[in-house]
């Protein structure tokens, strides 16, 4: 029987919700792609902060005033994964601790958030004016290449050893997650190397599917 978990640490983008991207969903709704800034961020020739500036400057390509009510209006169509509401209802009741650790848009990682009662969020956002205008500028809380800080750092600042703690996530971004924890989930797996970063992997579409991994001695 292994340590009981406290803490589960979950991916957002593709993991929580039936999209691959926030941000790519942002994208899609003016029709447009960030492929070229992708590719560059990839490579390591734009850091994190430029990576967030091109998409907004793209955005503004179609919306020069865009403001953050119309990102939050976008994003409120983006569905959840069925079963969150049963796993986190059933991680709550035994006492363990949730957070969201994403690269993805902090507005759709609040709203998961409170909907599900996670404990807490990080993820990143975009700098606005007082009025609400997107200045262009981003706010990186979680560096989306080292997600693992985050986790090592919540972990620390709660006490709790790397043997309590679970990720789940489902693409190679997240292994640095799996890293900072006892248990690594891929859950709906989109590449090999989160496959190969895991402890489990679960191709079952229903984040239900996660509990008994996550049980008391899992």
């Amino acid at each position: 029987m292994g340590t009981k978990i406290e803490l589960v640490a979950f991916d957002m983008d593709g993991t929580l919700v039936d999209v691959d991207s926030s941000w790519g969903e942002v994208h899609r709704f003016f029709g447009d792609s960030n492929a070229p800034a992708l590719k560059l961020f990839i490579e390591d020739q734009i850091d994190d902060w430029e990576f967030i500036r091109r998409d907004v400057r793209l955005w503004q390509t179609h919306e020069p005033k865009i403001d953050i009510a119309r990102i939050t209006e976008i994003l409120s169509h983006v569905p959840v994964v069925p079963g969150a509401r049963e796993l986190f209802d059933d991680l709550r009741t035994r006492g363990v601790r949730t957070a969201i650790v994403s690269g993805g848009i902090d507005i759709l990682a609040e709203r998961l958030a409170e909907e599900f009662q996670i404990d807490y969020v990080f993820a990143n956002g975009l700098a606005t004016t007082s009025d609400g205008q997107l200045t262009g500028e981003g706010v990186v809380r979680v560096p989306i290449k080292r997600k693992g800080e985050a986790v090592k750092a919540l972990r620390e600042r709660l006490g709790i050893p790397l043997a309590a703690v679970a990720a789940v996530g489902n693409s190679d971004i997240d292994v640095s997650m799996f890293r900072q924890s006892r248990i690594g989930i891929a859950f709906r797996p989109a590449d090999d190397l989160v496959r190969a970063g895991a402890t489990q992997v679960v191709a079952d579409p229903s984040l239900a599917a996660l509990r008994p991994l996550l049980a008391d001695g899992a």
